[in-house]
């Protein structure tokens, strides 16, 4: 439309040379209005997100009946982690007090961040992951809260298997600064977080984690929706992965 309003008000002015630069310059206003709509509209689905993620967390630490000064100060450290100040942080505390309150529809919210996230798998598991670390940041998960989070990955559309994939990757970041050969339940994790089983070939292996490095680049999550303030939890995840990929390696040269 822009090209065409362009090229008549070029005609109008100039006659046939006046169509083509107008026509040009139509195109050149509509591609940067378009770039306009689309810069703010993926700002308005980080927003979302980020009001969602709070909401839903806390919705998730209130499970087991009452939300502790514990959990509130795991928000808090988040918010930290997260580099958010001022309207943002408060603005993430509104949404933590939302999630909290008797008539929060979970179900909704849930619906709203499979809408703004368009379904993408490494979005959602962003999403859970925060969850995760969460309320396991005390060291312990309440059956409550673990049925809650099972409701959570139900609601996004999310597997157990992929669950067991962010609880694995939680583990393998909090043990990775021992070294030295992976034990047993850590190389177990490790082939659980690249999604392959054990007798794997070496090749389907590289396969698996070239797919998840590209699936979790944090520039490519930032452009389907991921917030500038979720980008570490996203480089952590990248790592975990590349953690998980070397710990195999490790195991299979020196033959376990």
């Amino acid at each position: 439309m822009a090209i065409l309003i362009g090229a008549i008000l070029g005609y109008m002015i100039g006659r046939w040379p006046g169509l083509l630069i107008g026509a040009l310059l139509g195109y050149w206003l509509g591609r940067r209005l378009a770039r306009g709509i689309g810069v703010a509209r993926v700002a308005q689905l980080q927003m979302q997100f980020l009001d969602s993620t709070f909401a839903v967390m806390g919705c998730i630490c209130k499970a087991d009946g009452q939300v502790t000064d514990a959990e509130v100060q795991v928000a808090e450290t988040l918010f930290t982690r997260m580099r958010m100040s001022g309207d943002m942080r408060n603005r993430a505390r509104d949404a933590f007090e939302r999630g909290k309150a008797d008539d929060f529809d979970l179900d909704a919210e849930l619906a709203e961040v499979r809408r703004v996230t368009r379904g993408q798998r490494a979005l959602l598991q962003v999403f859970l992951q925060v969850q995760l670390s969460a309320i396991a940041a005390d060291g312990k998960l309440d059956p409550a809260e673990h049925e809650m989070i099972l409701r959570v990955a139900r609601g996004l559309g999310c597997s157990e298997a992929e669950i067991a994939q962010i609880e694995a990757m939680l583990r393998g970041e909090a043990g990775q600064a021992g070294g030295g050969p992976p034990s047993g339940q850590a190389l177990e994790d490790a082939y659980r977080v690249l999604g392959v089983e054990r007798d794997a070939s070496d090749a389907e292996l590289k396969r698996a984690y070239r797919r998840l490095m590209s699936q979790n680049h944090p520039d490519k999550l930032a452009g389907k929706g991921l917030p500038e303030s979720m980008r570490e939890i996203a480089e952590a995840r990248t790592r975990e992965i590349t953690h998980a990929y070397d710990q195999i390696k490790q195991a299979r040269a020196a033959g376990s």
